[in-house]
């Protein structure tokens, strides 16, 4: 049987082109092929790259030329019924494309032909001919950067084949579901991406069977939209699935399985797993190796010395990162960001070991690397170099210098499609470096648009949008919101409690930060319900060593004695609360509450 075929782009490749299908879409590849795609993908989820948007201005209204006969079968409805000029059209739309006259163009000969071949169509008979026209004019629609276009496009095309006719029918099903999962995924949706990436793949494993090379490459594709979710569970079954296939079609220390290796060393790594992942980046490297793909090997031994970091094998995570240096520096050049990026990490070594002379050297050596780029230098890798320089300085108790790299990152990315979640990040960065600096309305403006472009996206369920939540709390207590912040803490409670589970540190400060709005709203019922909770977790599954354990016990011992005392207990000033060793009468020195600040 044909099989369906994962279109994706090799890393090296040039930015996104509007590729249109030919017309023997009809025999369907029996190798992944890409040199003609259906659907333009890039090669990660997690790293996308927009379409090139080559803008060319629309041309003139052709109805308005006295004299411009050939175009006139374009507006003529009535010439749309005739079978043979939905495949020319489609046909001048592909020609239009190849000799660069531009997308605009284009993408009028592929709307007329869809609606040719619509108009054509036998009644009760899915047209493929229909779909695939789809298909380009949606490709178009994204070349322009307008993706939200393109999504009712696709989604109509989705709707035309039926899978149980057929390997073609299957393609284009295929096709048109990993198509509309990229166009969500360029809008940070993120969610809707992976809900259509998984039905493209139930369409591969129904026509191929579920051990087919083929099935791989789009798990692993799958796995990669995982990732970017943070939903390191979905991912890390994936990413076995698709180790397991290729290892029974591949040979061994086969690249498709270094590659493998080398996400499901990501995948360990973000959950915690040091050794599994040193492990595969070990074998992965081997691979590489073996296959004399010397930069890749050298990039590994960054994502080595990251896990030896981590695990505080400081030795050898320096000789891991020299290894990549040098190999970086003879085939790339001093300049080039792959050797700034091995700067940072040295940098954030050099600050864990306390040598911070080195690591603010690196930090600069990076920075001027990342200020002057080399040709060919994305914008995504500029504005990440200078994230994580960005939380070096943050270590520094920099927040000013961290502050500036952070809003230059933002910069670079902010015209980038497919970038909202990474802008969220950057933006949320920035919402604790205003806090930091006592620039509350600047800090919940950051949040606010962080938690905006995140529930958008798909991650409204992830811990770190409960962490950012509750950051935007304690902005708002600073601007005395304290009903806002009291919402903020109650979802953070309900997201970290589920993602992290309510032993979690995270998940505790919360409860404290709840607990200390309730009292201020004169709650104190509610304030008293959490810290009793706390107080139970801690001495059943947590002990009573902690420092905060005394401080949450006397905090209830106080509630509880105001509380019998009198139920109408006055709000507690949201000063003493927010901050209680400043602006203090000598009357109050003496007040409970001393050691209750809120916790980020």
């Amino acid at each position: 049987m044909p099989g369906l075929v994962s279109v994706k782009t090799p890393p090296e490749a040039q930015p996104l082109r509007i590729t249109v299908p030919d017309e023997s879409r009809s025999q369907i590849r029996s190798t992944p092929d890409r040199s003609e795609p259906i659907i333009p993908k890039s090669n990660s989820p997690a790293n996308r790259r927009p379409p090139s948007p080559s803008r060319a201005k629309p041309s003139p209204d052709r109805s308005s030329g006295k004299k411009k006969s050939p175009e006139k079968p374009l507006l003529d409805e009535a010439s749309l019924d005739n079978p043979d000029l939905g495949p020319f059209l489609l046909k001048l739309a592909r020609d239009t494309i190849a000799s660069g006259d531009g997308p605009t163009r284009a993408l009028e000969y592929a709307l007329r032909a869809a609606k040719s071949f619509e108009r054509c169509a036998i009644d009760g008979e899915p047209n493929l001919d229909l779909a695939m026209s789809l298909h380009v004019v949606a490709a178009i629609y994204c070349s322009l950067g307008r993706f939200e276009e393109a999504i009712p496009v696709l989604e109509r095309a989705i709707l035309v084949p039926e899978v149980t006719r057929g390997a073609d029918h299957a393609l284009a099903a295929f096709s048109g579901y990993m198509q509309l999962g990229d166009t969500h995924s360029m809008l940070g949706q993120l969610d809707k991406s992976i809900d259509c990436y998984k039905e493209g793949l139930n369409i591969q494993i129904v026509a191929l069977g579920d051990t087919d090379p083929r099935v791989a490459e789009t798990c692993r594709y799958l796995a990669e939209a995982h990732v970017q979710a943070m939903q390191f569970d979905d991912a890390d079954k994936l990413c076995k699935k698709t180790l397991e296939i290729h290892r029974e079609h591949s040979s061994p220390a086969s690249l498709e399985e270094a590659a493998d290796r080398r996400l499901m060393a990501l995948i360990c790594e973000a959950k915690g797993d040091y050794e599994s992942a040193l492990e595969h980046l070990v074998l992965a490297s081997m691979a590489m190796i073996a296959n004399g793909q010397d930069n890749e090997v050298a990039a590994i031994d960054v994502s080595i010395g990251n896990i030896y970091l981590s695990l505080s094998r400081f030795d050898e995570a320096v000789f891991s990162y020299q290894k990549a240096l040098t190999v970086f520096k003879s085939s790339k050049g001093d300049n080039h960001p792959s050797v700034a990026s091995v700067f940072v990490r040295l940098a954030d070594l050099y600050y864990k070991t306390g040598k911070l002379r080195e690591s603010r050297s690196y930090c600069e050596n990076a920075s001027r690397i990342y200020a002057k780029p080399v040709p060919g230098t994305t914008a995504e890798e500029i504005a990440s170099g200078m994230t994580e320089i960005s939380a070096i300085y943050e270590s520094f108790n920099e927040p000013e210098e961290a502050l500036k790299l952070l809003q230059k990152a933002m910069k670079l990315l902010e015209d980038k499609a497919g970038q909202q979640s990474t802008i969220a990040g950057i933006e949320a960065r920035m919402g604790v470096m205003f806090y930091m600096l006592g620039r509350y309305e600047e800090a919940r403006g950051s949040f606010e648009s962080a938690v905006a472009k995140l529930r958008a996206s798909g991650e409204k369920k992830s811990a770190f949008f409960g962490v950012v939540l509750n950051q935007m709390g304690l902005a708002c207590v600073q601007l005395f919101k304290i009903g806002e912040a009291a919402e903020l803490f109650e979802e953070a409670r309900g997201i970290l409690e589920q993602e992290c589970g309510p032993c979690h540190q995270d998940t505790l400060g919360v409860y404290s930060n709840l607990a200390a709005t309730y009292d201020a709203m004169g709650r104190v019922e509610d304030a008293i319900e959490i810290l009793e909770y706390v107080l139970k977790l801690r001495e059943e599954k947590l002990g009573t060593a902690n420092p905060d354990f005394d401080d949450e016990k006397k905090r209830l011992a106080e509630l509880l004695k105001e509380a019998g005392r009198s139920r109408n207990k006055k709000a507690k000033s949201l000063e003493n609360l927010i901050d209680p060793s400043s602006r203090r009468t000598k009357k109050e020195t003496s007040k409970k509450w001393s050691a209750f600040g809120f916790r980020s």
